[in-house]
């Protein structure tokens, strides 16, 4: 399996991104925002945490115009998988891969602590190593990470099972308390908490670990 980490000015955890997939076994590029391609046989993209361009104009408002954009769009629209985690789920949102927004949190204050989960789904390619309602820990650190969407979208999500993790307690504000989302095809996650800081047993977390071994585990089989 093979995947790349896209890099944008102020990205601050696509290193940690690259770790996480090379512990599962990934082969992993970086590849630098302005690029208009991607890596030969990728398989997955990563689009990371961090501050985007300072996160100027609106969160992932941006980077979701950078050239690479193009290419992360003919990926996910030829079935290719993409997982945006923090401002990697802004920027997926602002790209139209994902639905809804990520607004300011409810309590107007950043918030960057560990936080219980419940896996909303087990039927997905990056979810399949966890049981549906089983609670994981991942680290938070956001600012922007009240998920907002419409009624009508949310009718959808949960119809087609396409919520991947709640809070377990309401912790931004977030519509259905969700913490991350797939796309109609489930090949694209994003999701607010932070799997690749929970990802080795040294952090003293290590929840994440699952997410990106059933990742690397579809691959083989997709």
């Amino acid at each position: 399996m093979k995947a790349a980490v896209l890099v944008f000015p102020g990205s601050n955890c696509d290193r940690d991104l690259a770790v996480a997939f090379r512990q599962a076994g990934f082969e992993v590029d970086m590849v630098w925002h302005k690029e208009t391609d991607l890596p030969s046989g990728v398989d997955v993209v990563g689009v990371p945490g961090g501050f985007s361009y300072g996160d100027y104009l609106r969160s992932g408002a941006i980077a979701a115009r950078s050239p690479i954009i193009s290419a992360l769009r003919g990926h996910a629209d030829r079935g290719g998988y993409a997982i945006g985690i923090c401002n990697g789920f802004q920027v997926l949102t602002e790209t139209g891969l994902l639905p809804g927004a990520l607004m300011r949190n409810a309590g107007l204050k950043f918030i960057c602590k560990p936080v219980a989960l419940t896996v909303a789904t087990a039927a997905s390619d990056f979810t399949c190593r966890y049981q549906a309602g089983a609670e994981v820990v991942f680290p938070v650190a956001h600012h922007d990470g009240n998920y907002v969407v419409t009624d009508d979208t949310l009718a959808a999500l949960r119809g087609e099972d396409r919520v991947a993790f709640r809070y377990a307690e309401d912790l931004n504000g977030s519509t259905d308390r969700i913490a991350g989302v797939l796309s109609e095809n489930r090949r694209v996650l994003g999701l607010m908490p932070h799997p690749e800081r929970a990802a080795d047993a040294a952090l003293g977390m290590s929840d994440g670990t699952a997410l990106f071994a059933a990742l690397a585990s579809a691959g083989v089989t997709a």
